[in-house]
């Protein structure tokens, strides 16, 4: 049904060349007998190209630059987690150390269920919605169920086009949990992202593995459920067997080469280039509802240069903010926010008054947390970005 990377293979190889690209003590090229694997294909390296890519062939013995690394240095960087879970973190870390509880001993990564909820009630619901349902031009992150990957697209010119989809959740989709725990405390939350734990990454992880109604071990996941890395180690995901071939062996690039060699798996009908569709093509599923002719067919040599902006030009305290917290939501208008320069929107905005304004800043309103969900923030630093949103939209 899909296919994965292969990405055992790929971690330390992508550790390296961070950690090299970093610390200037990578290599420079390749030898002359090396082969390039792309697309599972094998590409052998001749007149110092592989397929149409040059190889750089520079003499690299003894080359050698900076330093190496420390072994905090790679604890720092080394956050990824293999789908077997190996490295998941036992404790909580900070730059590399274990950090350290009242009693001097290494603090336990863990977190409950019911954690997790405050955490996403005050991270994540502004985004993904309540219980993960999803939000304007976020994804929903729960339902869907296993069965629903089957639902396939019918041809949209046909009497009677398919018109549901398969829904692609974590409880669904996702074959491996380790993908949660990874993704979260690496990229969420959307506006400070690396800021969680990993006792609060365990808490998040086991929220939305609960609304998603996975169990572990046969035990739901109530509210004071506790996930730390040894419970983690036994979930297993209701899709985990449902991607082909297996890729994630020391075998995965043989087996993807003999799926992709395997002429049964493309298209044998007959090839249509012209008049493909019988039918009246204005009953098609799927449109494009907006105009796109006025600047589709503008000539190449128009001018669409950014307008230049004033070196003398400072940014305030309320616009720097913004720029780190707020934009996110006030930026997009597929998220529903009153978007900034929009002069309608916040003209209704203000008719609550300016206090009122303060006020929904401050403490929060529908999806939008306290503060924007950044609480460092003082309630006067919240006037500040309120004043200059405002002051932006007239």
């Amino acid at each position: 049904m899909f296919k994965l990377e292969n990405t055992k293979k790929l971690k330390n190889n992508l550790l390296s060349v961070v950690l090299s690209t970093l610390l200037a003590t990578s290599a420079l090229g390749a030898t002359k007998n090396e082969t390039s694997v792309d697309g599972a294909v094998k590409y052998p390296t001749k007149d110092g190209k592989y397929s149409s890519y040059y190889v750089n062939s520079q003499n690299i013995k003894n080359f050698n630059i900076g330093r190496t690394p420390t072994d905090r240095e790679i604890r720092a960087w080394n956050v990824d987690i293999k789908p077997d879970g190996v490295d998941l973190p036992e404790f909580d870390m900070k730059n590399g150390e274990v950090v350290l509880g009242d009693d001097g001993k290494p603090k336990k990564a863990e977190g409950s269920v019911e954690l997790g909820n405050e955490l996403y009630d005050s991270q994540c619901v502004m985004c993904h919605g309540d219980f993960g349902t999803g939000g304007k031009g976020y994804p929903r992150l729960a339902g869907g169920t296993k069965e629903s990957l089957k639902i396939q697209r019918l041809n949209p010119a046909d009497e009677h086009p398919n018109p549901d989809t398969a829904i692609r959740t974590i409880g669904s989709y996702w074959p491996y949990a380790t993908t949660i725990f990874w993704y979260v405390q690496d990229s969420m939350p959307f506006p400070h992202p690396k800021s969680l734990s990993n006792s609060e990454t365990y808490a998040l992880t086991a929220y939305l593995l609960s609304i998603n109604n996975i169990t572990i071990d046969g035990e739901e996941l109530e509210d004071e459920y506790v996930l730390d890395k040894e419970k983690f180690l036994k979930i297993k995901m209701p899709n985990e067997d449902g991607f082909y071939p297996e890729v994630d062996t020391k075998d995965g690039v043989k087996n993807m080469t003999a799926l992709l060699s395997d002429p049964k798996i493309y298209g044998t009908g007959t090839r249509c280039m012209k008049d493909c569709i019988k039918e009246d093509v204005n009953n098609l599923l799927l449109k494009i509802n907006i105009d796109l002719s006025a600047n589709s067919n503008q000539a190449l040599s128009t001018v669409r240069d950014l307008p230049k902006v004033e070196n003398a030009q400072t940014t305030s305290a309320g616009q720097n903010i913004y720029e780190t917290t707020c934009v996110s939501c006030h930026g997009n208008p597929a998220i529903g926010a009153p978007v900034l320069a929009d002069k309608e929107a916040w003209a209704k905005v203000v008719e609550k008054g300016i206090d009122k304004v303060y006020n929904n800043a401050i403490h929060g309103i529908n999806s939008m947390p306290p503060k924007g969900g950044n609480m460092d923030l003082t309630d006067e630093q919240m006037k500040e970005v309120v004043d200059y949103m405002i002051n932006s939209s007239k």
